[in-house]
């Protein structure tokens, strides 16, 4: 399998006042196409940080990131913008959808900025919603539905544009330990499936250890491990 994304001695700092903060200190990884990969650790060592930078929500003060050879930190903000646009979907914690947009129209937006017509968006969105099984909640808003519902339409708005890799920040921090894993075996599934290649942030090891191919361990803004895993069927 081809490398997708390969970072390289990647550096980020942040100022607290005087003093500077290692987010990262020195990352060096690859990810192949079609890996499902977790990133574990406790909070504040950095695994959100590295998600944002492979984003292009964040930059990075040092090294390179690299996703399908081209390197992010020598891209301009329009360079960045497309990135995330058209090579990355995100999904979060936090769901991040629209309130006063209904399921299928917070589906629809991205496209809306990709230039789809009307009809390719509306086509698209409900075919995405009709995959997560919420053919029945498309044309309710945010309020209206269930955490696990809402994840469920956060995922489809991120494969609107058909991206190469997801990234996910916690996607069941949110829920409850039944919802949580119907989300986590339906990007299992995406995976499996569709080979999407996939990096979560997540504090739940045994459940990374079901869903990945390698766990990166971070601690202090480092990997100090890469765990090899046979996943469960």
């Amino acid at each position: 399998m081809a490398v997708l994304i390969e970072a390289i001695d990647l550096y980020k700092q942040y100022r607290k006042g005087e003093t500077a903060v290692a987010a990262l200190a020195g990352v060096t990884f690859a990810v192949k196409a079609g890996e499902f990969i977790s990133l574990v650790g406790r909070s504040g060592s950095g695994k959100s940080t590295l998600l944002n930078i492979i984003g292009g929500l964040d930059s990075a003060t040092s090294g390179q990131i690299k996703v399908r050879g081209c390197d992010l930190t020598a891209m301009d903000r329009e360079s960045l913008a497309l990135h995330r646009r058209n090579v990355v979907g995100m999904i979060f914690q936090s769901f991040n959808l629209i309130p006063s947009r209904t399921a299928v129209e917070n589906v629809e937006l991205p496209m809306v900025f990709a230039g789809a017509s009307r009809a390719q968006r509306r086509r698209r969105a409900e075919e995405l919603l009709d995959l997560m099984g919420l053919a029945l909640r498309k044309h309710h808003r945010p309020a209206e539905l269930s955490g696990g519902e809402a994840q469920r339409v956060a995922i489809a708005r991120a494969l609107a544009n058909r991206p190469a890799i997801l990234l996910a920040d916690e996607p069941t921090g949110n829920l409850d330990s039944r919802t949580a894993v119907e989300i986590l075996d339906l990007l299992l599934q995406l995976n499996q499936e569709r080979r999407l290649t996939i990096l979560m942030v997540t504090h739940d090891e045994p459940a990374a250890a079901r869903l990945s191919h390698r766990m990166l361990h971070m601690l202090d803004g480092e990997i100090v491990q890469q765990q090899e895993l046979r996943r469960t069927t």
